[in-house]
């Protein structure tokens, strides 16, 4: 087994494909990479390579992250952007308790951890991502809102139209009729 890097900034599989390539540039081995980390070969590289490596991502905007406190954030920003965007099916359990059983810890502590290193909640960064997919979706009519409010666990469209409204000011279907859609990078949010 490799040696995991774990990586700031990754919220797609364009950004798998980016990572494997620019680490692959400082002559190292990637034996496997996903949403915020790159497993590479062999276990142990030099400082200088470290250090290639870490300035060729942030050259393309990602960033290696050394503090473990940080990893685990960034691992609960992975999980929820796989699982609003990703995902084929709505979860069969809460929120919290998916997030929990992926990384082996009490939500509790989770949640607290994120609130202090982000300055937001779980919650609310859940509710932001998923108002982003609801503009992807929009924009690009894949879906009609009976089908997006099911697919991302809403429990009725009014519901999801109540949240949409109140971080973004317009109703959904206000916003689909815009001319100009503001969506933000996942990264970003």
């Amino acid at each position: 087994m490799g040696q995991k890097l774990f990586i700031k900034n990754m919220v797609c599989d364009r950004c798998k494909q980016a990572v494997r390539t620019q680490i692959s540039k400082s002559g190292v081995k990637v034996s496997d990479v996903d949403l915020g980390y790159a497993e590479i070969e062999p276990d142990e590289i030099t400082p200088d390579v470290f250090n290639e490596i870490s300035n060729n991502l942030k050259s393309i905007g990602f960033e290696l992250i050394d503090d473990k406190k940080q990893k685990i954030v960034e691992r609960i920003k992975n999980i929820i952007i796989d699982m609003v965007h990703y995902m084929d099916e709505p979860l069969s359990i809460k929120q919290s308790e998916y997030i929990s059983s992926k990384l082996n810890y009490d939500y509790h502590y989770l949640s607290k951890l994120f609130s202090e290193t982000e300055n937001i909640t779980i919650e609310q960064y859940i509710i932001n991502q998923k108002i982003e997919r609801i503009k992807e979706l929009l924009t690009y009519g894949e879906m009609n809102i009976n089908e997006i409010a099911f697919n991302l666990g809403y429990s009725s469209v009014q519901h999801l139209s109540q949240q949409f409204k109140k971080v973004t000011g317009v109703t959904p279907t206000g916003y689909k009729q815009q001319n100009v859609h503001s969506r933000k990078p996942l990264d970003r949010i």
